[in-house]
This record gives structure tokens, sequence and C-alpha cells, in this order.
């Protein structure tokens, strides 16, 4: 009898389990994920079509180029004496991309790239939804500022909320400063170049906010600072006065808290998207003074060269 039973019993087991195979209903698939439409992308904004950074697309770094140890010859250094980039070289170009709130010319303030070359807006663009207008031989002239899938965009004095990228028809993605699809000109050269403001009452430098630099807004007065600037979460400082690339620079941020420069003492201007306290001493110790924003020459503030900690928030 137990010479019998057990196959018997195993088979009874057998058979049970594969009842059970066969009465399981399979886990339902993930249903797979909508593409994104075309159109804007706000990066760290709710308004994101597309992946943002941090996800393996574009990636939005407060700082500059230089303080990223870019390597030389791409982004914005493999044009820079304007002309329009074909080829290896716009390839190259487009691994990324500078936004610097400076100061070109007359215009001040006024967004230049890692080059020091002035970018434009374009009145028949849209910025709401945003779309670009300029193909062809405008683009030729007006040479889109577009950033390659996975690429960089390097932000300095410049919100983060207000950057973005727009899908041109080519299917190259534009960089967007508050929806204004943001381009350089041909003709300018080397940094300070203006060459194109005002050109056929349409193209205007474009300032950190989006607004067309250099052209007073009609109908408002100039914002409160005080009362407009919100807490700042990170800042670029540089070597040299009037935000320029040319020295060293370094980058800092926090929230809610006393950070200490690296190199300490050697700053001459500073870009900060919102308020934060300036120490002369380290971890906040010293003389202080609060910033609301930008800042071009911190000699007008007698900060030059003196600032050692920030505190944000």
């Amino acid at each position: 009898m137990r010479k019998h039973l057990v196959p018997f019993v195993a088979l009874l087991a057998a058979g049970a389990a594969a009842l059970t195979a066969c009465g399981s209903t399979p886990a339902a698939p993930e249903p797979a994920r909508a593409s994104a439409p075309a159109g804007s992308q706000a990066l760290g904004g709710s308004q994101a079509t597309a992946p943002i950074d941090g996800t393996g697309d574009l990636a939005l770094l407060p700082g500059t180029a230089k303080s990223h140890n870019s390597s030389p010859g791409m982004g914005d250094w493999a044009v820079p004496n304007g002309g329009v980039a074909t080829g290896a070289t716009l390839q190259a170009a487009q691994k990324w991309v500078q936004l610097t709130a400076g100061k070109a010319g007359d215009l001040d303030p006024v967004v230049v790239n890692g080059a020091g070359l002035t970018l434009y807006r374009f009145d028949k663009d849209s910025n709401d939804p945003p779309a670009s207008n300029c193909t062809g031989e405008c683009a030729a002239t007006w040479p889109p500022v577009t950033v390659a899938p996975a690429g960089k965009i390097f932000i300095a004095g410049i919100g983060r909320s207000a950057v973005g990228t727009v899908r041109r028809a080519d299917g190259t993605r534009q960089v967007t400063i508050d929806g204004w699809p943001v381009y350089r000109f041909a003709k300018d050269t080397k940094r300070g170049d203006t060459l194109g403001q005002g050109v056929g009452g349409t193209w205007f430098g474009v300032t950190p906010t989006g607004g067309k630099a250099g052209v007073p807004t009609a109908g408002t007065s100039a914002p409160d600072d005080d009362a407009s600037a919100p807490p700042a979460t990170s800042a670029v400082f540089f070597d040299e006065a009037g935000f320029s690339d040319n020295g060293a620079s370094q980058g800092v941020a926090g929230a809610d808290e006393c950070r200490n420069l690296s190199r300490p003492g050697v700053a001459s201007s500073v870009a900060a998207p919102g308020s934060l306290k300036l120490w002369t001493g380290p971890n906040c110790t010293g003389r202080s003074q609060v910033i609301n924003g930008d800042v071009a020459d911190l000699a007008s503030i007698g900060f030059d060269n003196a600032v050692a900690s920030v505190r944000f928030g």
C-alpha cells in the first residue's frame, strides 16, 4: 500500500498545481504611456509636456558652462563668433546652452549665451502657446537656439520656471524664455554686439523674464524689488563684474540655510533668481547685505571681493 500510495499522492499534488496555474489570472500589463504632445516644455514647471531634468532628458543646471567644466569647442563655445552652425559644428553646439542675465551694449538686462552673444526674441512668434515663425532664410539670419535630447541648459540669473523648450517644424528643440523662442543674430560676432536690436521693428534682445530688452513696458511701473523678489535657492558668483564668463565663477545652492562660498572674497558680480543675504565672513558672520536678484557690480553695494557666505530663504 505504501509503495503505491506515495506515487498517487504525488500525482494528486501535481494535478492541483496544474489546476491552480490554469485557473489563475495573469497580472494586467501597465497601460502604455501616451506620447508627449508637441509644444513647449516648461522645465521645472507644471506645463511640462516631455521628461524634464533629472529623468534622462534635458538637464537644467544653475551656474555656467565654465563652472560645470564643460569641454572646449562644445555648446555655445562651438560658435563663439556668431554665424550659422551646420553639420558636426551644429551637433556640438546643441550639447549645451547657457542663459545668463547680463549686459550687452545699451541693453541691461539682456540674456547672453555662453559665448557672450546676445539672444533675441521675435514679435511674430507666440509665447501662448509657444511657437516659432522663423524658418528657412529667416532661421539662417536668426539661428534658433536649439538643444539636443539629453542636452544641458545652464542658467545664471534666470528663474527655472521661465526656461522651457518648443518643438520646431524640423523636429529640433528650441529654447524658450517665458514661452518666447530665443535666437542669435548671425551678424553679432563678439561679446556686447547688439546689431539685431530693433531690426524690422520686430526683433529685440530678450530679458531674463522673456520681455523686450531696452523697451519700456507701457502702462506699468518698475516693480518693487523687496515685494517682487522671492527667496533664491541658488546663485552664481562671478570673479568679474557684469556677469563676465571670461573669469572664473562659482555656484552655490541651498534652501533656508547658510552656505559658504568655495572661494571666498573674489566675487565681483552675482546672478541670483531672487533674494538672499550676503555676508563678509564664513558661516554667515560679519557684515551683511540683502540683495533682490542680480547685482552686476558688487562694488556698488560695497561687497566687491568681500562675499564669503550667503543665506538663502
